[in-house]
């Protein structure tokens, strides 16, 4: 059982954008930045508890597919005693485009240690978070002047976003003609998104605001549907 001092650093930590809950562990930020000039990255995982979790992770690419992501995590499972901290390491086992950025997702497992007894369910929670391949050419990118060079347009019911960069650009929130777009995600480098209208949403005004490299909330944007 957790505490309420506990649950309270969590609950601050990630409205802070520094750090994410997983069961009992505190997962040291939101994402990672793997930049092309360094050899690794790291994230830290720590046990706040009082009881030991089990903590697993792994790579799995934003398809869903089947495809192997070119990393490796270490230690990938391990042990996490009370009030204990580890630092895991990701390393990059493959070339990767040095033109534009690539992302995937880091899942981190954690399992709660308890005494074995008769009708108790284990809970196992498992937390993602992106890991941002940023390429050495890219490393001052300014993801906040980029935003301001997405190009919106009408497709249909749907709000279509194109990005002309080389940059992921994470949106936290759309709103067309002051009505909030659902389930925003992210539009990739080169690519376009689309996301559904939100019903009346008749004018051509786009507000939108976008996630910065620490998971934080960036400056309102404004820019007008084609």
């Amino acid at each position: 059982m957790f505490s309420l001092n506990k649950m309270l650093v969590a609950g601050l930590l990630m409205a802070a954008g520094i750090s994410t809950a997983c069961a009992g562990v505190i997962i040291g930020g939101t994402r990672v930045i793997y930049n092309g000039n360094s050899r690794e990255a790291s994230i830290s995982v720590n046990n706040p508890d009082s009881i030991p979790y089990l903590v697993q992770s792994w790579f799995e690419p934003l398809s869903g597919g089947a495809e192997k992501p070119p990393f490796v995590i270490t230690p990938p499972l391990y042990r996490l005693d009370k009030e204990q901290q580890n630092v895991m390491r990701i390393i990059s086992t493959a070339p990767l485009p040095e033109n534009r950025e690539s992302m995937y997702w880091l899942n981190i497992k954690a399992i709660p240690s308890a005494a074995r007894r008769d009708n108790t369910l284990q809970v196992a929670v498992k937390t993602r978070i992106k890991l941002i391949y940023r390429p050495a050419s890219l490393k001052n990118s300014d993801l906040e002047q980029l935003a301001d060079k997405l190009t919106w347009q009408r497709s249909g019911q749907d709000i279509q976003v194109t990005n002309p960069g080389a940059n992921y650009i994470n949106f936290n929130e759309i709103a067309v003609a002051g009505h909030p777009v659902k389930d925003v995600t992210w539009v990739a480098p080169g690519a376009t998104a689309r996301f559904a209208l939100p019903p009346g949403a008749s004018g051509s005004d786009v507000a939108f605001k976008i996630i910065n490299d620490y998971g934080g909330t960036g400056a309102a944007h404004h820019a007008v549907l084609k």
